[in-house]
């Protein structure tokens, strides 16, 4: 594993979001920083702004959350703990997901609950404009065209600076950019997990920013005697850093959001965007699954 630094996300390497947007690719999920069911108060909020300033002194400068995890807690947290916010950091939140409990989310995708879900993460944020806005989940029983355009439209009011989709096929993404700009997209993917390969490599043609959600999710293989498991201990790493450093090194459009709610793991993430994959390593990750 190579040497630790100060600002470790600083070797993942930078991606423009929109080609104006500078981002380290290693950055942060915010998620985790609500209570069970991501719903309400984290056990300890302390810990939890702690995270958020501890990211930014290693570099971290991505951070990405969304009104329903709390709903608006994650949010609320991160102006607790970095505004006001230093330049170059980069915040990403997503709308279209309403919330009525622990573990319950539904599509909600009407252009009025959106716009007010922007003015609410405005608020919640202490922004003035939402630098990545993205639709969370698109609702199947609203034209799609209802919904990114209402995105359009706050962007053209300033309250956005770029557009996101999450969890969708590559046809609706290209029906999307039909209306307006989309400069990256959020889906399930991980080392144990490549369904959304099409999505991806539809991202890496295109120049489109891919968000890979559940990025440390690595199964079976980080058993004992596993791949993952042997490769990291040759390499002095963790499995969990061996499946980011996976993930970087997969392509130059990826930007994987580790999330945790522990400072000590905060750490072992960001540590990974300098773990040296060789490309023999990268093959055997990649085939292992």
């Amino acid at each position: 594993m190579a040497k630790e630094t100060a600002r470790p996300a600083d070797a993942s390497g930078v991606y423009r979001l929109g080609g104006d947007l500078p981002v380290n690719r290693l950055g942060y999920g915010a998620m985790q920083l609500t209570g069970p069911g991501v719903w309400g108060e984290p056990k300890d909020s302390e810990e939890a702004v702690r995270v958020l300033r501890r990211a930014a002194e290693l570099g971290v400068n991505f951070n990405d959350t969304a009104d329903s995890y709390g709903p608006f807690v994650s949010e609320q947290l991160i102006r607790k703990a970095l505004h006001p916010y230093p330049q170059g950091l980069v915040i990403a939140t997503k709308g279209g997901l309403s919330r009525s409990g622990p573990d319950d989310w539904r599509a909600l995708g009407r252009p009025e609950y959106l716009r007010r879900q922007t003015e609410l993460s405005l608020r919640h944020l202490g922004a003035e404009r939402i630098d990545l806005y993205q639709v969370h989940r698109i609702d199947p029983k609203v034209p799609l065209a209802d919904q990114v355009g209402e995105l359009l439209l706050l962007q053209r009011e300033g309250k956005i600076r770029h557009i996101g989709l999450s969890e969708v096929t590559v046809e609706r993404i290209e029906e999307a950019r039909k209306i307006t700009d989309i400069v990256s997209v959020r889906n399930l993917y991980n080392l144990a997990n490549r369904g959304a390969e099409d999505v991806l490599e539809y991202a890496e043609r295109e120049n489109l920013g891919f968000i890979p959600r559940f990025p440390i999710a690595t199964g079976q293989l980080a058993r004992p005697g596993g791949p993952l498991h042997t490769l990291a201990k040759e390499l002095g790493a963790s499995p969990s850093q061996m499946a980011l450093a996976w993930l970087l090194r997969r392509s130059p459009v990826m930007l994987p959001i580790p999330g945790t709610s522990r400072v000590a793991r905060l750490e072992e993430n960001t540590q990974a965007a300098q773990v040296a994959l060789s490309d023999a390593q990268f093959r055997a990750l990649g085939q292992a699954v």
